[in-house]
């Protein structure tokens, strides 16, 4: 993995991304699926299924395929500056994707707000820019979730942290909004407890910033002395270093569960 120090010229594009969740054995498990090799945003690496907003979207709501009015949905994403009518066409897109990428069908309310990400202009893992809505939802337990073998070649479900370990030794790629939302769902033993959480605030807005720490170069998130923004996002560490190709906090594997 390699962060693009040339400044990206994309325009941003509204997004939206689902984590599944279900309870199991063991504890919270996410469902993750692998993106095909040849895809060109974040090809190889294991995500949350997830994409952009398209035109259809705007029209979901006029189609009767949302159980929630737009102006409830605009204030539980709580960005002013996105128009109600905007904001059911990101979650409308969430529950497209979330269809066409692994066969699961969920209605708007079963979507909890979690986080918002922008890529950033420089030091992101990917040229392409997103403004992406993340929302948890309970996997339906008469539903199947599987990979669609067209944008993603496989999937799994992992506990947060069993899939930080296979990052770790380098198993599998992940990019930063997985690291630092695997590190956050790794603090929830059960699925209600992170949707509880969840539901106790608005999502934040992550804006990662690169920076330079002598020989070593990364990014920073909120709460970070290096961030303009104080207050920290989520719990976890605050900045991750790129060092030999992957991206880790500085304090080493265990770090991914301290910071809170």
């Amino acid at each position: 993995m390699e962060l693009n120090l040339e400044r990206s010229q994309a325009p941003v594009r509204d997004a939206a991304t689902v984590v599944l969740l279900r309870d199991g054995a063991l504890g919270l498990e996410v469902f993750m699926l692998r993106r095909h090799a040849q895809s060109d945003v974040l090809g190889g690496a294991y995500v949350f299924p997830g994409g952009k907003v398209d035109e259809a979207d705007l029209l979901a709501q006029a189609q009767g395929r949302l159980d929630v009015p737009d102006a409830q949905l605009h204030a539980s994403l709580g960005e002013a500056a996105l128009s109600p009518a905007q904001a059911a066409a990101v979650v409308a897109a969430a529950l497209r994707e979330m269809a066409e990428e692994c066969g699961v069908r969920l209605a708007a309310s079963a979507l909890v707000p979690w986080t918002r990400w922008i890529t950033p202009p420089i030091g992101g893992v990917m040229r392409k820019r997103f403004d992406t809505r993340f929302f948890l939802a309970a996997h339906p337990e008469d539903q199947v979730a599987v990979h669609d073998n067209h944008e993603a070649d496989a999937s799994a479900w992992l506990r947060p942290r069993e899939a930080l370990e296979r990052y770790w030794a380098r198993e599998i790629e992940l990019a930063p909004p997985q690291i630092q939302g695997l590190a956050h769902l790794a603090r929830h033993g059960r699925v209600e407890a992170a949707l509880a959480e969840a539901r106790s605030r608005l999502p934040p807005l992550v804006q990662p910033e690169p920076f330079q720490d002598g020989p070593e170069r990364g990014m920073c998130y909120p709460g970070d002395a290096c961030h303009p923004v104080r207050e920290r996002a989520f719990p976890g560490p605050s900045r991750l270093h790129l060092r030999a190709g992957r991206l880790e906090p500085p304090g080493g594997f265990e770090a991914f569960f301290s910071g809170d």
